[in-house]
């Protein structure tokens, strides 16, 4: 076989292999569609205890929001899990400290809020490792949870979770709080629609990624929101105590490699 006809052969069996791959990468995303994800996939829905509701928040920390969500958790004698992003922590440690010594549970939302599909498991380990290895250097205790920006799970994001001892976590409702024409309202009424014994609720304690200033829709909703759970007779909490993750789940043993003041 000549250098030139090998060469072809080469290029048409990688044109071939490539979209395979890129299919098996993809093929989690089918997780983001959420009744399907509801009625399916329970445990990454995060559905726990029936007469629980696990509270949680992406995006932050942030120092102009988050302390505002803590003072009023803190008034209602409610912890929650704060799925926080890498590169807002590591302006904020003794903020993300703070939220830890209240009782809060820390989680990981990546180190940049970029959807993970357009990334590689190799680039996908690496955000998914530099913000685990950040937060657990301020807070000395690794990270458990894992929930991917805008949702999006992949093949790259489950070996990344694996290898790191994460348990990737999604919601059943959420009070689409991000939005430019959200409303305390709102926010609420979105909640309520889906809320079911056993769910969690996905809110923001930050901007960063929404409408500028949304976050105070979401602090303005989140008395009713606790209040229409007691209501219903649900218990509120972290998702530490909604079941999550799995009991006989163990955290990889990863030594972080950053530590931060």
């Amino acid at each position: 076989m000549t250098l030139h006809r090998t060469a072809r052969t080469v290029l048409l069996a990688g044109a071939a292999v490539l979209p395979a791959l890129a299919a098996v990468h993809a093929a989690p995303v089918v997780s983001t569609f959420g009744p399907l994800r509801n009625r399916f996939m329970p445990r990454l829905s995060g559905q726990g205890r029936a007469g629980h509701a696990a509270l949680t928040f992406d995006d932050g920390p942030d120092h102009l929001s988050t302390p505002h969500f803590l003072r009023l958790l803190d008034a209602r004698r409610v912890h929650a899990t704060f799925f926080l992003l890498g590169s807002m922590a590591v302006r904020s440690p003794a903020l993300v400290r703070e939220m830890t010594a209240a009782g809060h549970e820390i989680a990981l939302h990546g180190w940049a809020h970029r959807p993970l599909l357009v990334r590689g498991p190799a680039a996908t380990y690496d955000d998914l490792a530099r913000a685990h290895d950040t937060v657990t250097g301020i807070t000395g205790v690794p990270p458990r949870l894992f929930r991917p920006p805008y949702g999006v799970m992949t093949a790259g994001a489950y070996l990344a979770c694996r290898r790191l001892g994460l348990t990737p976590v999604l919601w059943t409702t959420w009070g689409e709080d991000w939005r430019k024409r959200a409303t305390p309202a709102s926010v609420h009424d979105t909640v309520a629609r889906d809320l079911r014994g056993g769910g969690t609720i996905l809110l923001h304690d930050s901007d960063c990624t929404s409408a500028t200033g949304s976050w105070r829709n979401t602090l303005g909703a989140l008395p009713r929101i606790l209040d229409t759970c007691h209501e219903r007779g649900l218990e509120v909490g972290p998702l530490g105590e909604h079941g999550w993750p799995d009991p006989a789940h163990r955290g990889s043993g990863r030594t972080p490699a950053l530590r931060m003041p």
